[in-house]
């Protein structure tokens, strides 16, 4: 029952969390930076779909810790030791007056199991998963190598050495508290590991790590949120790294495509290209159309328009993409399920 308890209140925190994504998403759905591979700049996106993809990753925590839920809706209360009672129990009684669905089904599973816990511990070790992860970009994004975001000093610290240090400290530790959460999980299974049916003493040792857990996850989740509500955008500095870094080369080889030419003969074009910059100081885009057209005939005036950034964003109109069009239908997605919870 505490346990139920407790995931109510982690789905609500989760659900806020959701909320400021939604807001920040609302308001960048314009704002350009640089995609990444390998952390490597890739393709051009926006911050707001780059908050979408996190509120993807939680909308499916919240669903998990639902399906939580539905299989710990069973009372074992009347299982006794393994095989029930002589007494005329009515555990269907006692189910519906603690609030359950239904008894559980067979008391020896009752008293010998704990999969209930491990559920529950495992969705609880994908969310701070996604909240490491999360951290991890945050605690990038704050780095004089970036210099993205900067986050509030409510959510940071200096240094009792060096003057100028703003270190992102809650960032680090919610990536750090991760490993306790994994380590719950860990736990728990190691615990139930090869134990025979049905009640063994090694099984005492369950409350610890969900207890720890819990109180783990409660205390990450608000103060996450509360740093990202606060956190503030430097938009020049992301578009300035999107401009660089020939993140636009695949938009030039899908130019290439649209104008008749196979991927294979566009990829190799636009490498030479790419290799020609490198040797140059130069970028695609400040390239003359003499340049373009020596590596390959078909360029055309038109190419420049194709490499612009926001050509390259809003040419990817495809459902879940960067595009505004398709970035608003991904909030609207997730608007919708936040009201539908309100509703609950």
């Amino acid at each position: 029952m505490y346990v139920r308890e407790e995931i109510g209140v982690i789905i609500a925190q989760v659900l806020e969390l959701e909320r400021v994504l939604v807001k920040k998403a609302k308001a960048n759905v314009e704002t350009v930076m640089p995609g990444y591979t390998h952390l490597q700049r890739a393709q051009p996106t926006t911050f707001g779909h780059h908050m979408m993809a996190y509120a993807a990753m939680l909308r499916r925590d919240v669903t998990r810790l639902e399906d939580c839920l539905v299989r710990m809706d069973e009372c074992p209360l009347g299982a006794g030791a393994l095989a029930t009672s002589t007494y005329p129990v009515d555990r269907l009684r006692t189910a519906t007056l603690l609030g359950f669905q239904k008894p559980t089904d067979n008391s020896l599973d009752s008293v010998s199991d704990r999969d209930f816990a491990i559920e529950f511990l495992s969705a609880c070790s994908i969310l701070m998963m996604h909240l490491s992860r999360f951290s991890e970009e945050i605690i990038l994004w704050c780095s004089w190598e970036f210099k993205f975001v900067d986050l509030d000093d409510a959510y940071s610290t200096g240094s009792s050495i060096m003057p100028q240090k703003k270190n992102p400290d809650v960032a680090e530790l919610v990536r750090g508290k991760t490993g306790r959460v994994y380590g719950s999980l860990i736990t728990l299974l190691t615990v139930m590991k090869a134990l025979p049916l049905a009640y063994n003493k090694d099984m005492q040792e369950d409350k610890e790590p969900v207890f720890d857990a819990i109180d783990t996850v409660e205390l990450c989740l608000p103060v996450f949120t509360a740093m990202l509500d606060t956190l503030t955008l430097r938009e020049k500095n992301m578009r300035r790294a999107a401009s660089g870094g020939f993140i636009n080369a695949t938009d030039c080889a899908d130019y290439l495509v649209k104008k008749g030419l196979p991927f294979r003969d566009a990829y190799m074009i636009v490498g030479r290209l790419v290799n020609m910059c490198i040797q140059t100081g130069e970028n695609l885009e400040t390239l003359t159309l003499k340049d373009f057209r020596a590596i390959s005939g078909v360029f055309a005036e038109d190419v420049y328009t194709a490499l612009e950034l926001k050509t390259c964003v809003n040419g990817r109109k495809v459902y879940g993409g960067p595009a505004r069009e398709a970035v608003e239908a991904q909030i609207a997605s997730v608007e919708v399920f936040l009201k539908e919870r309100e509703t609950k």
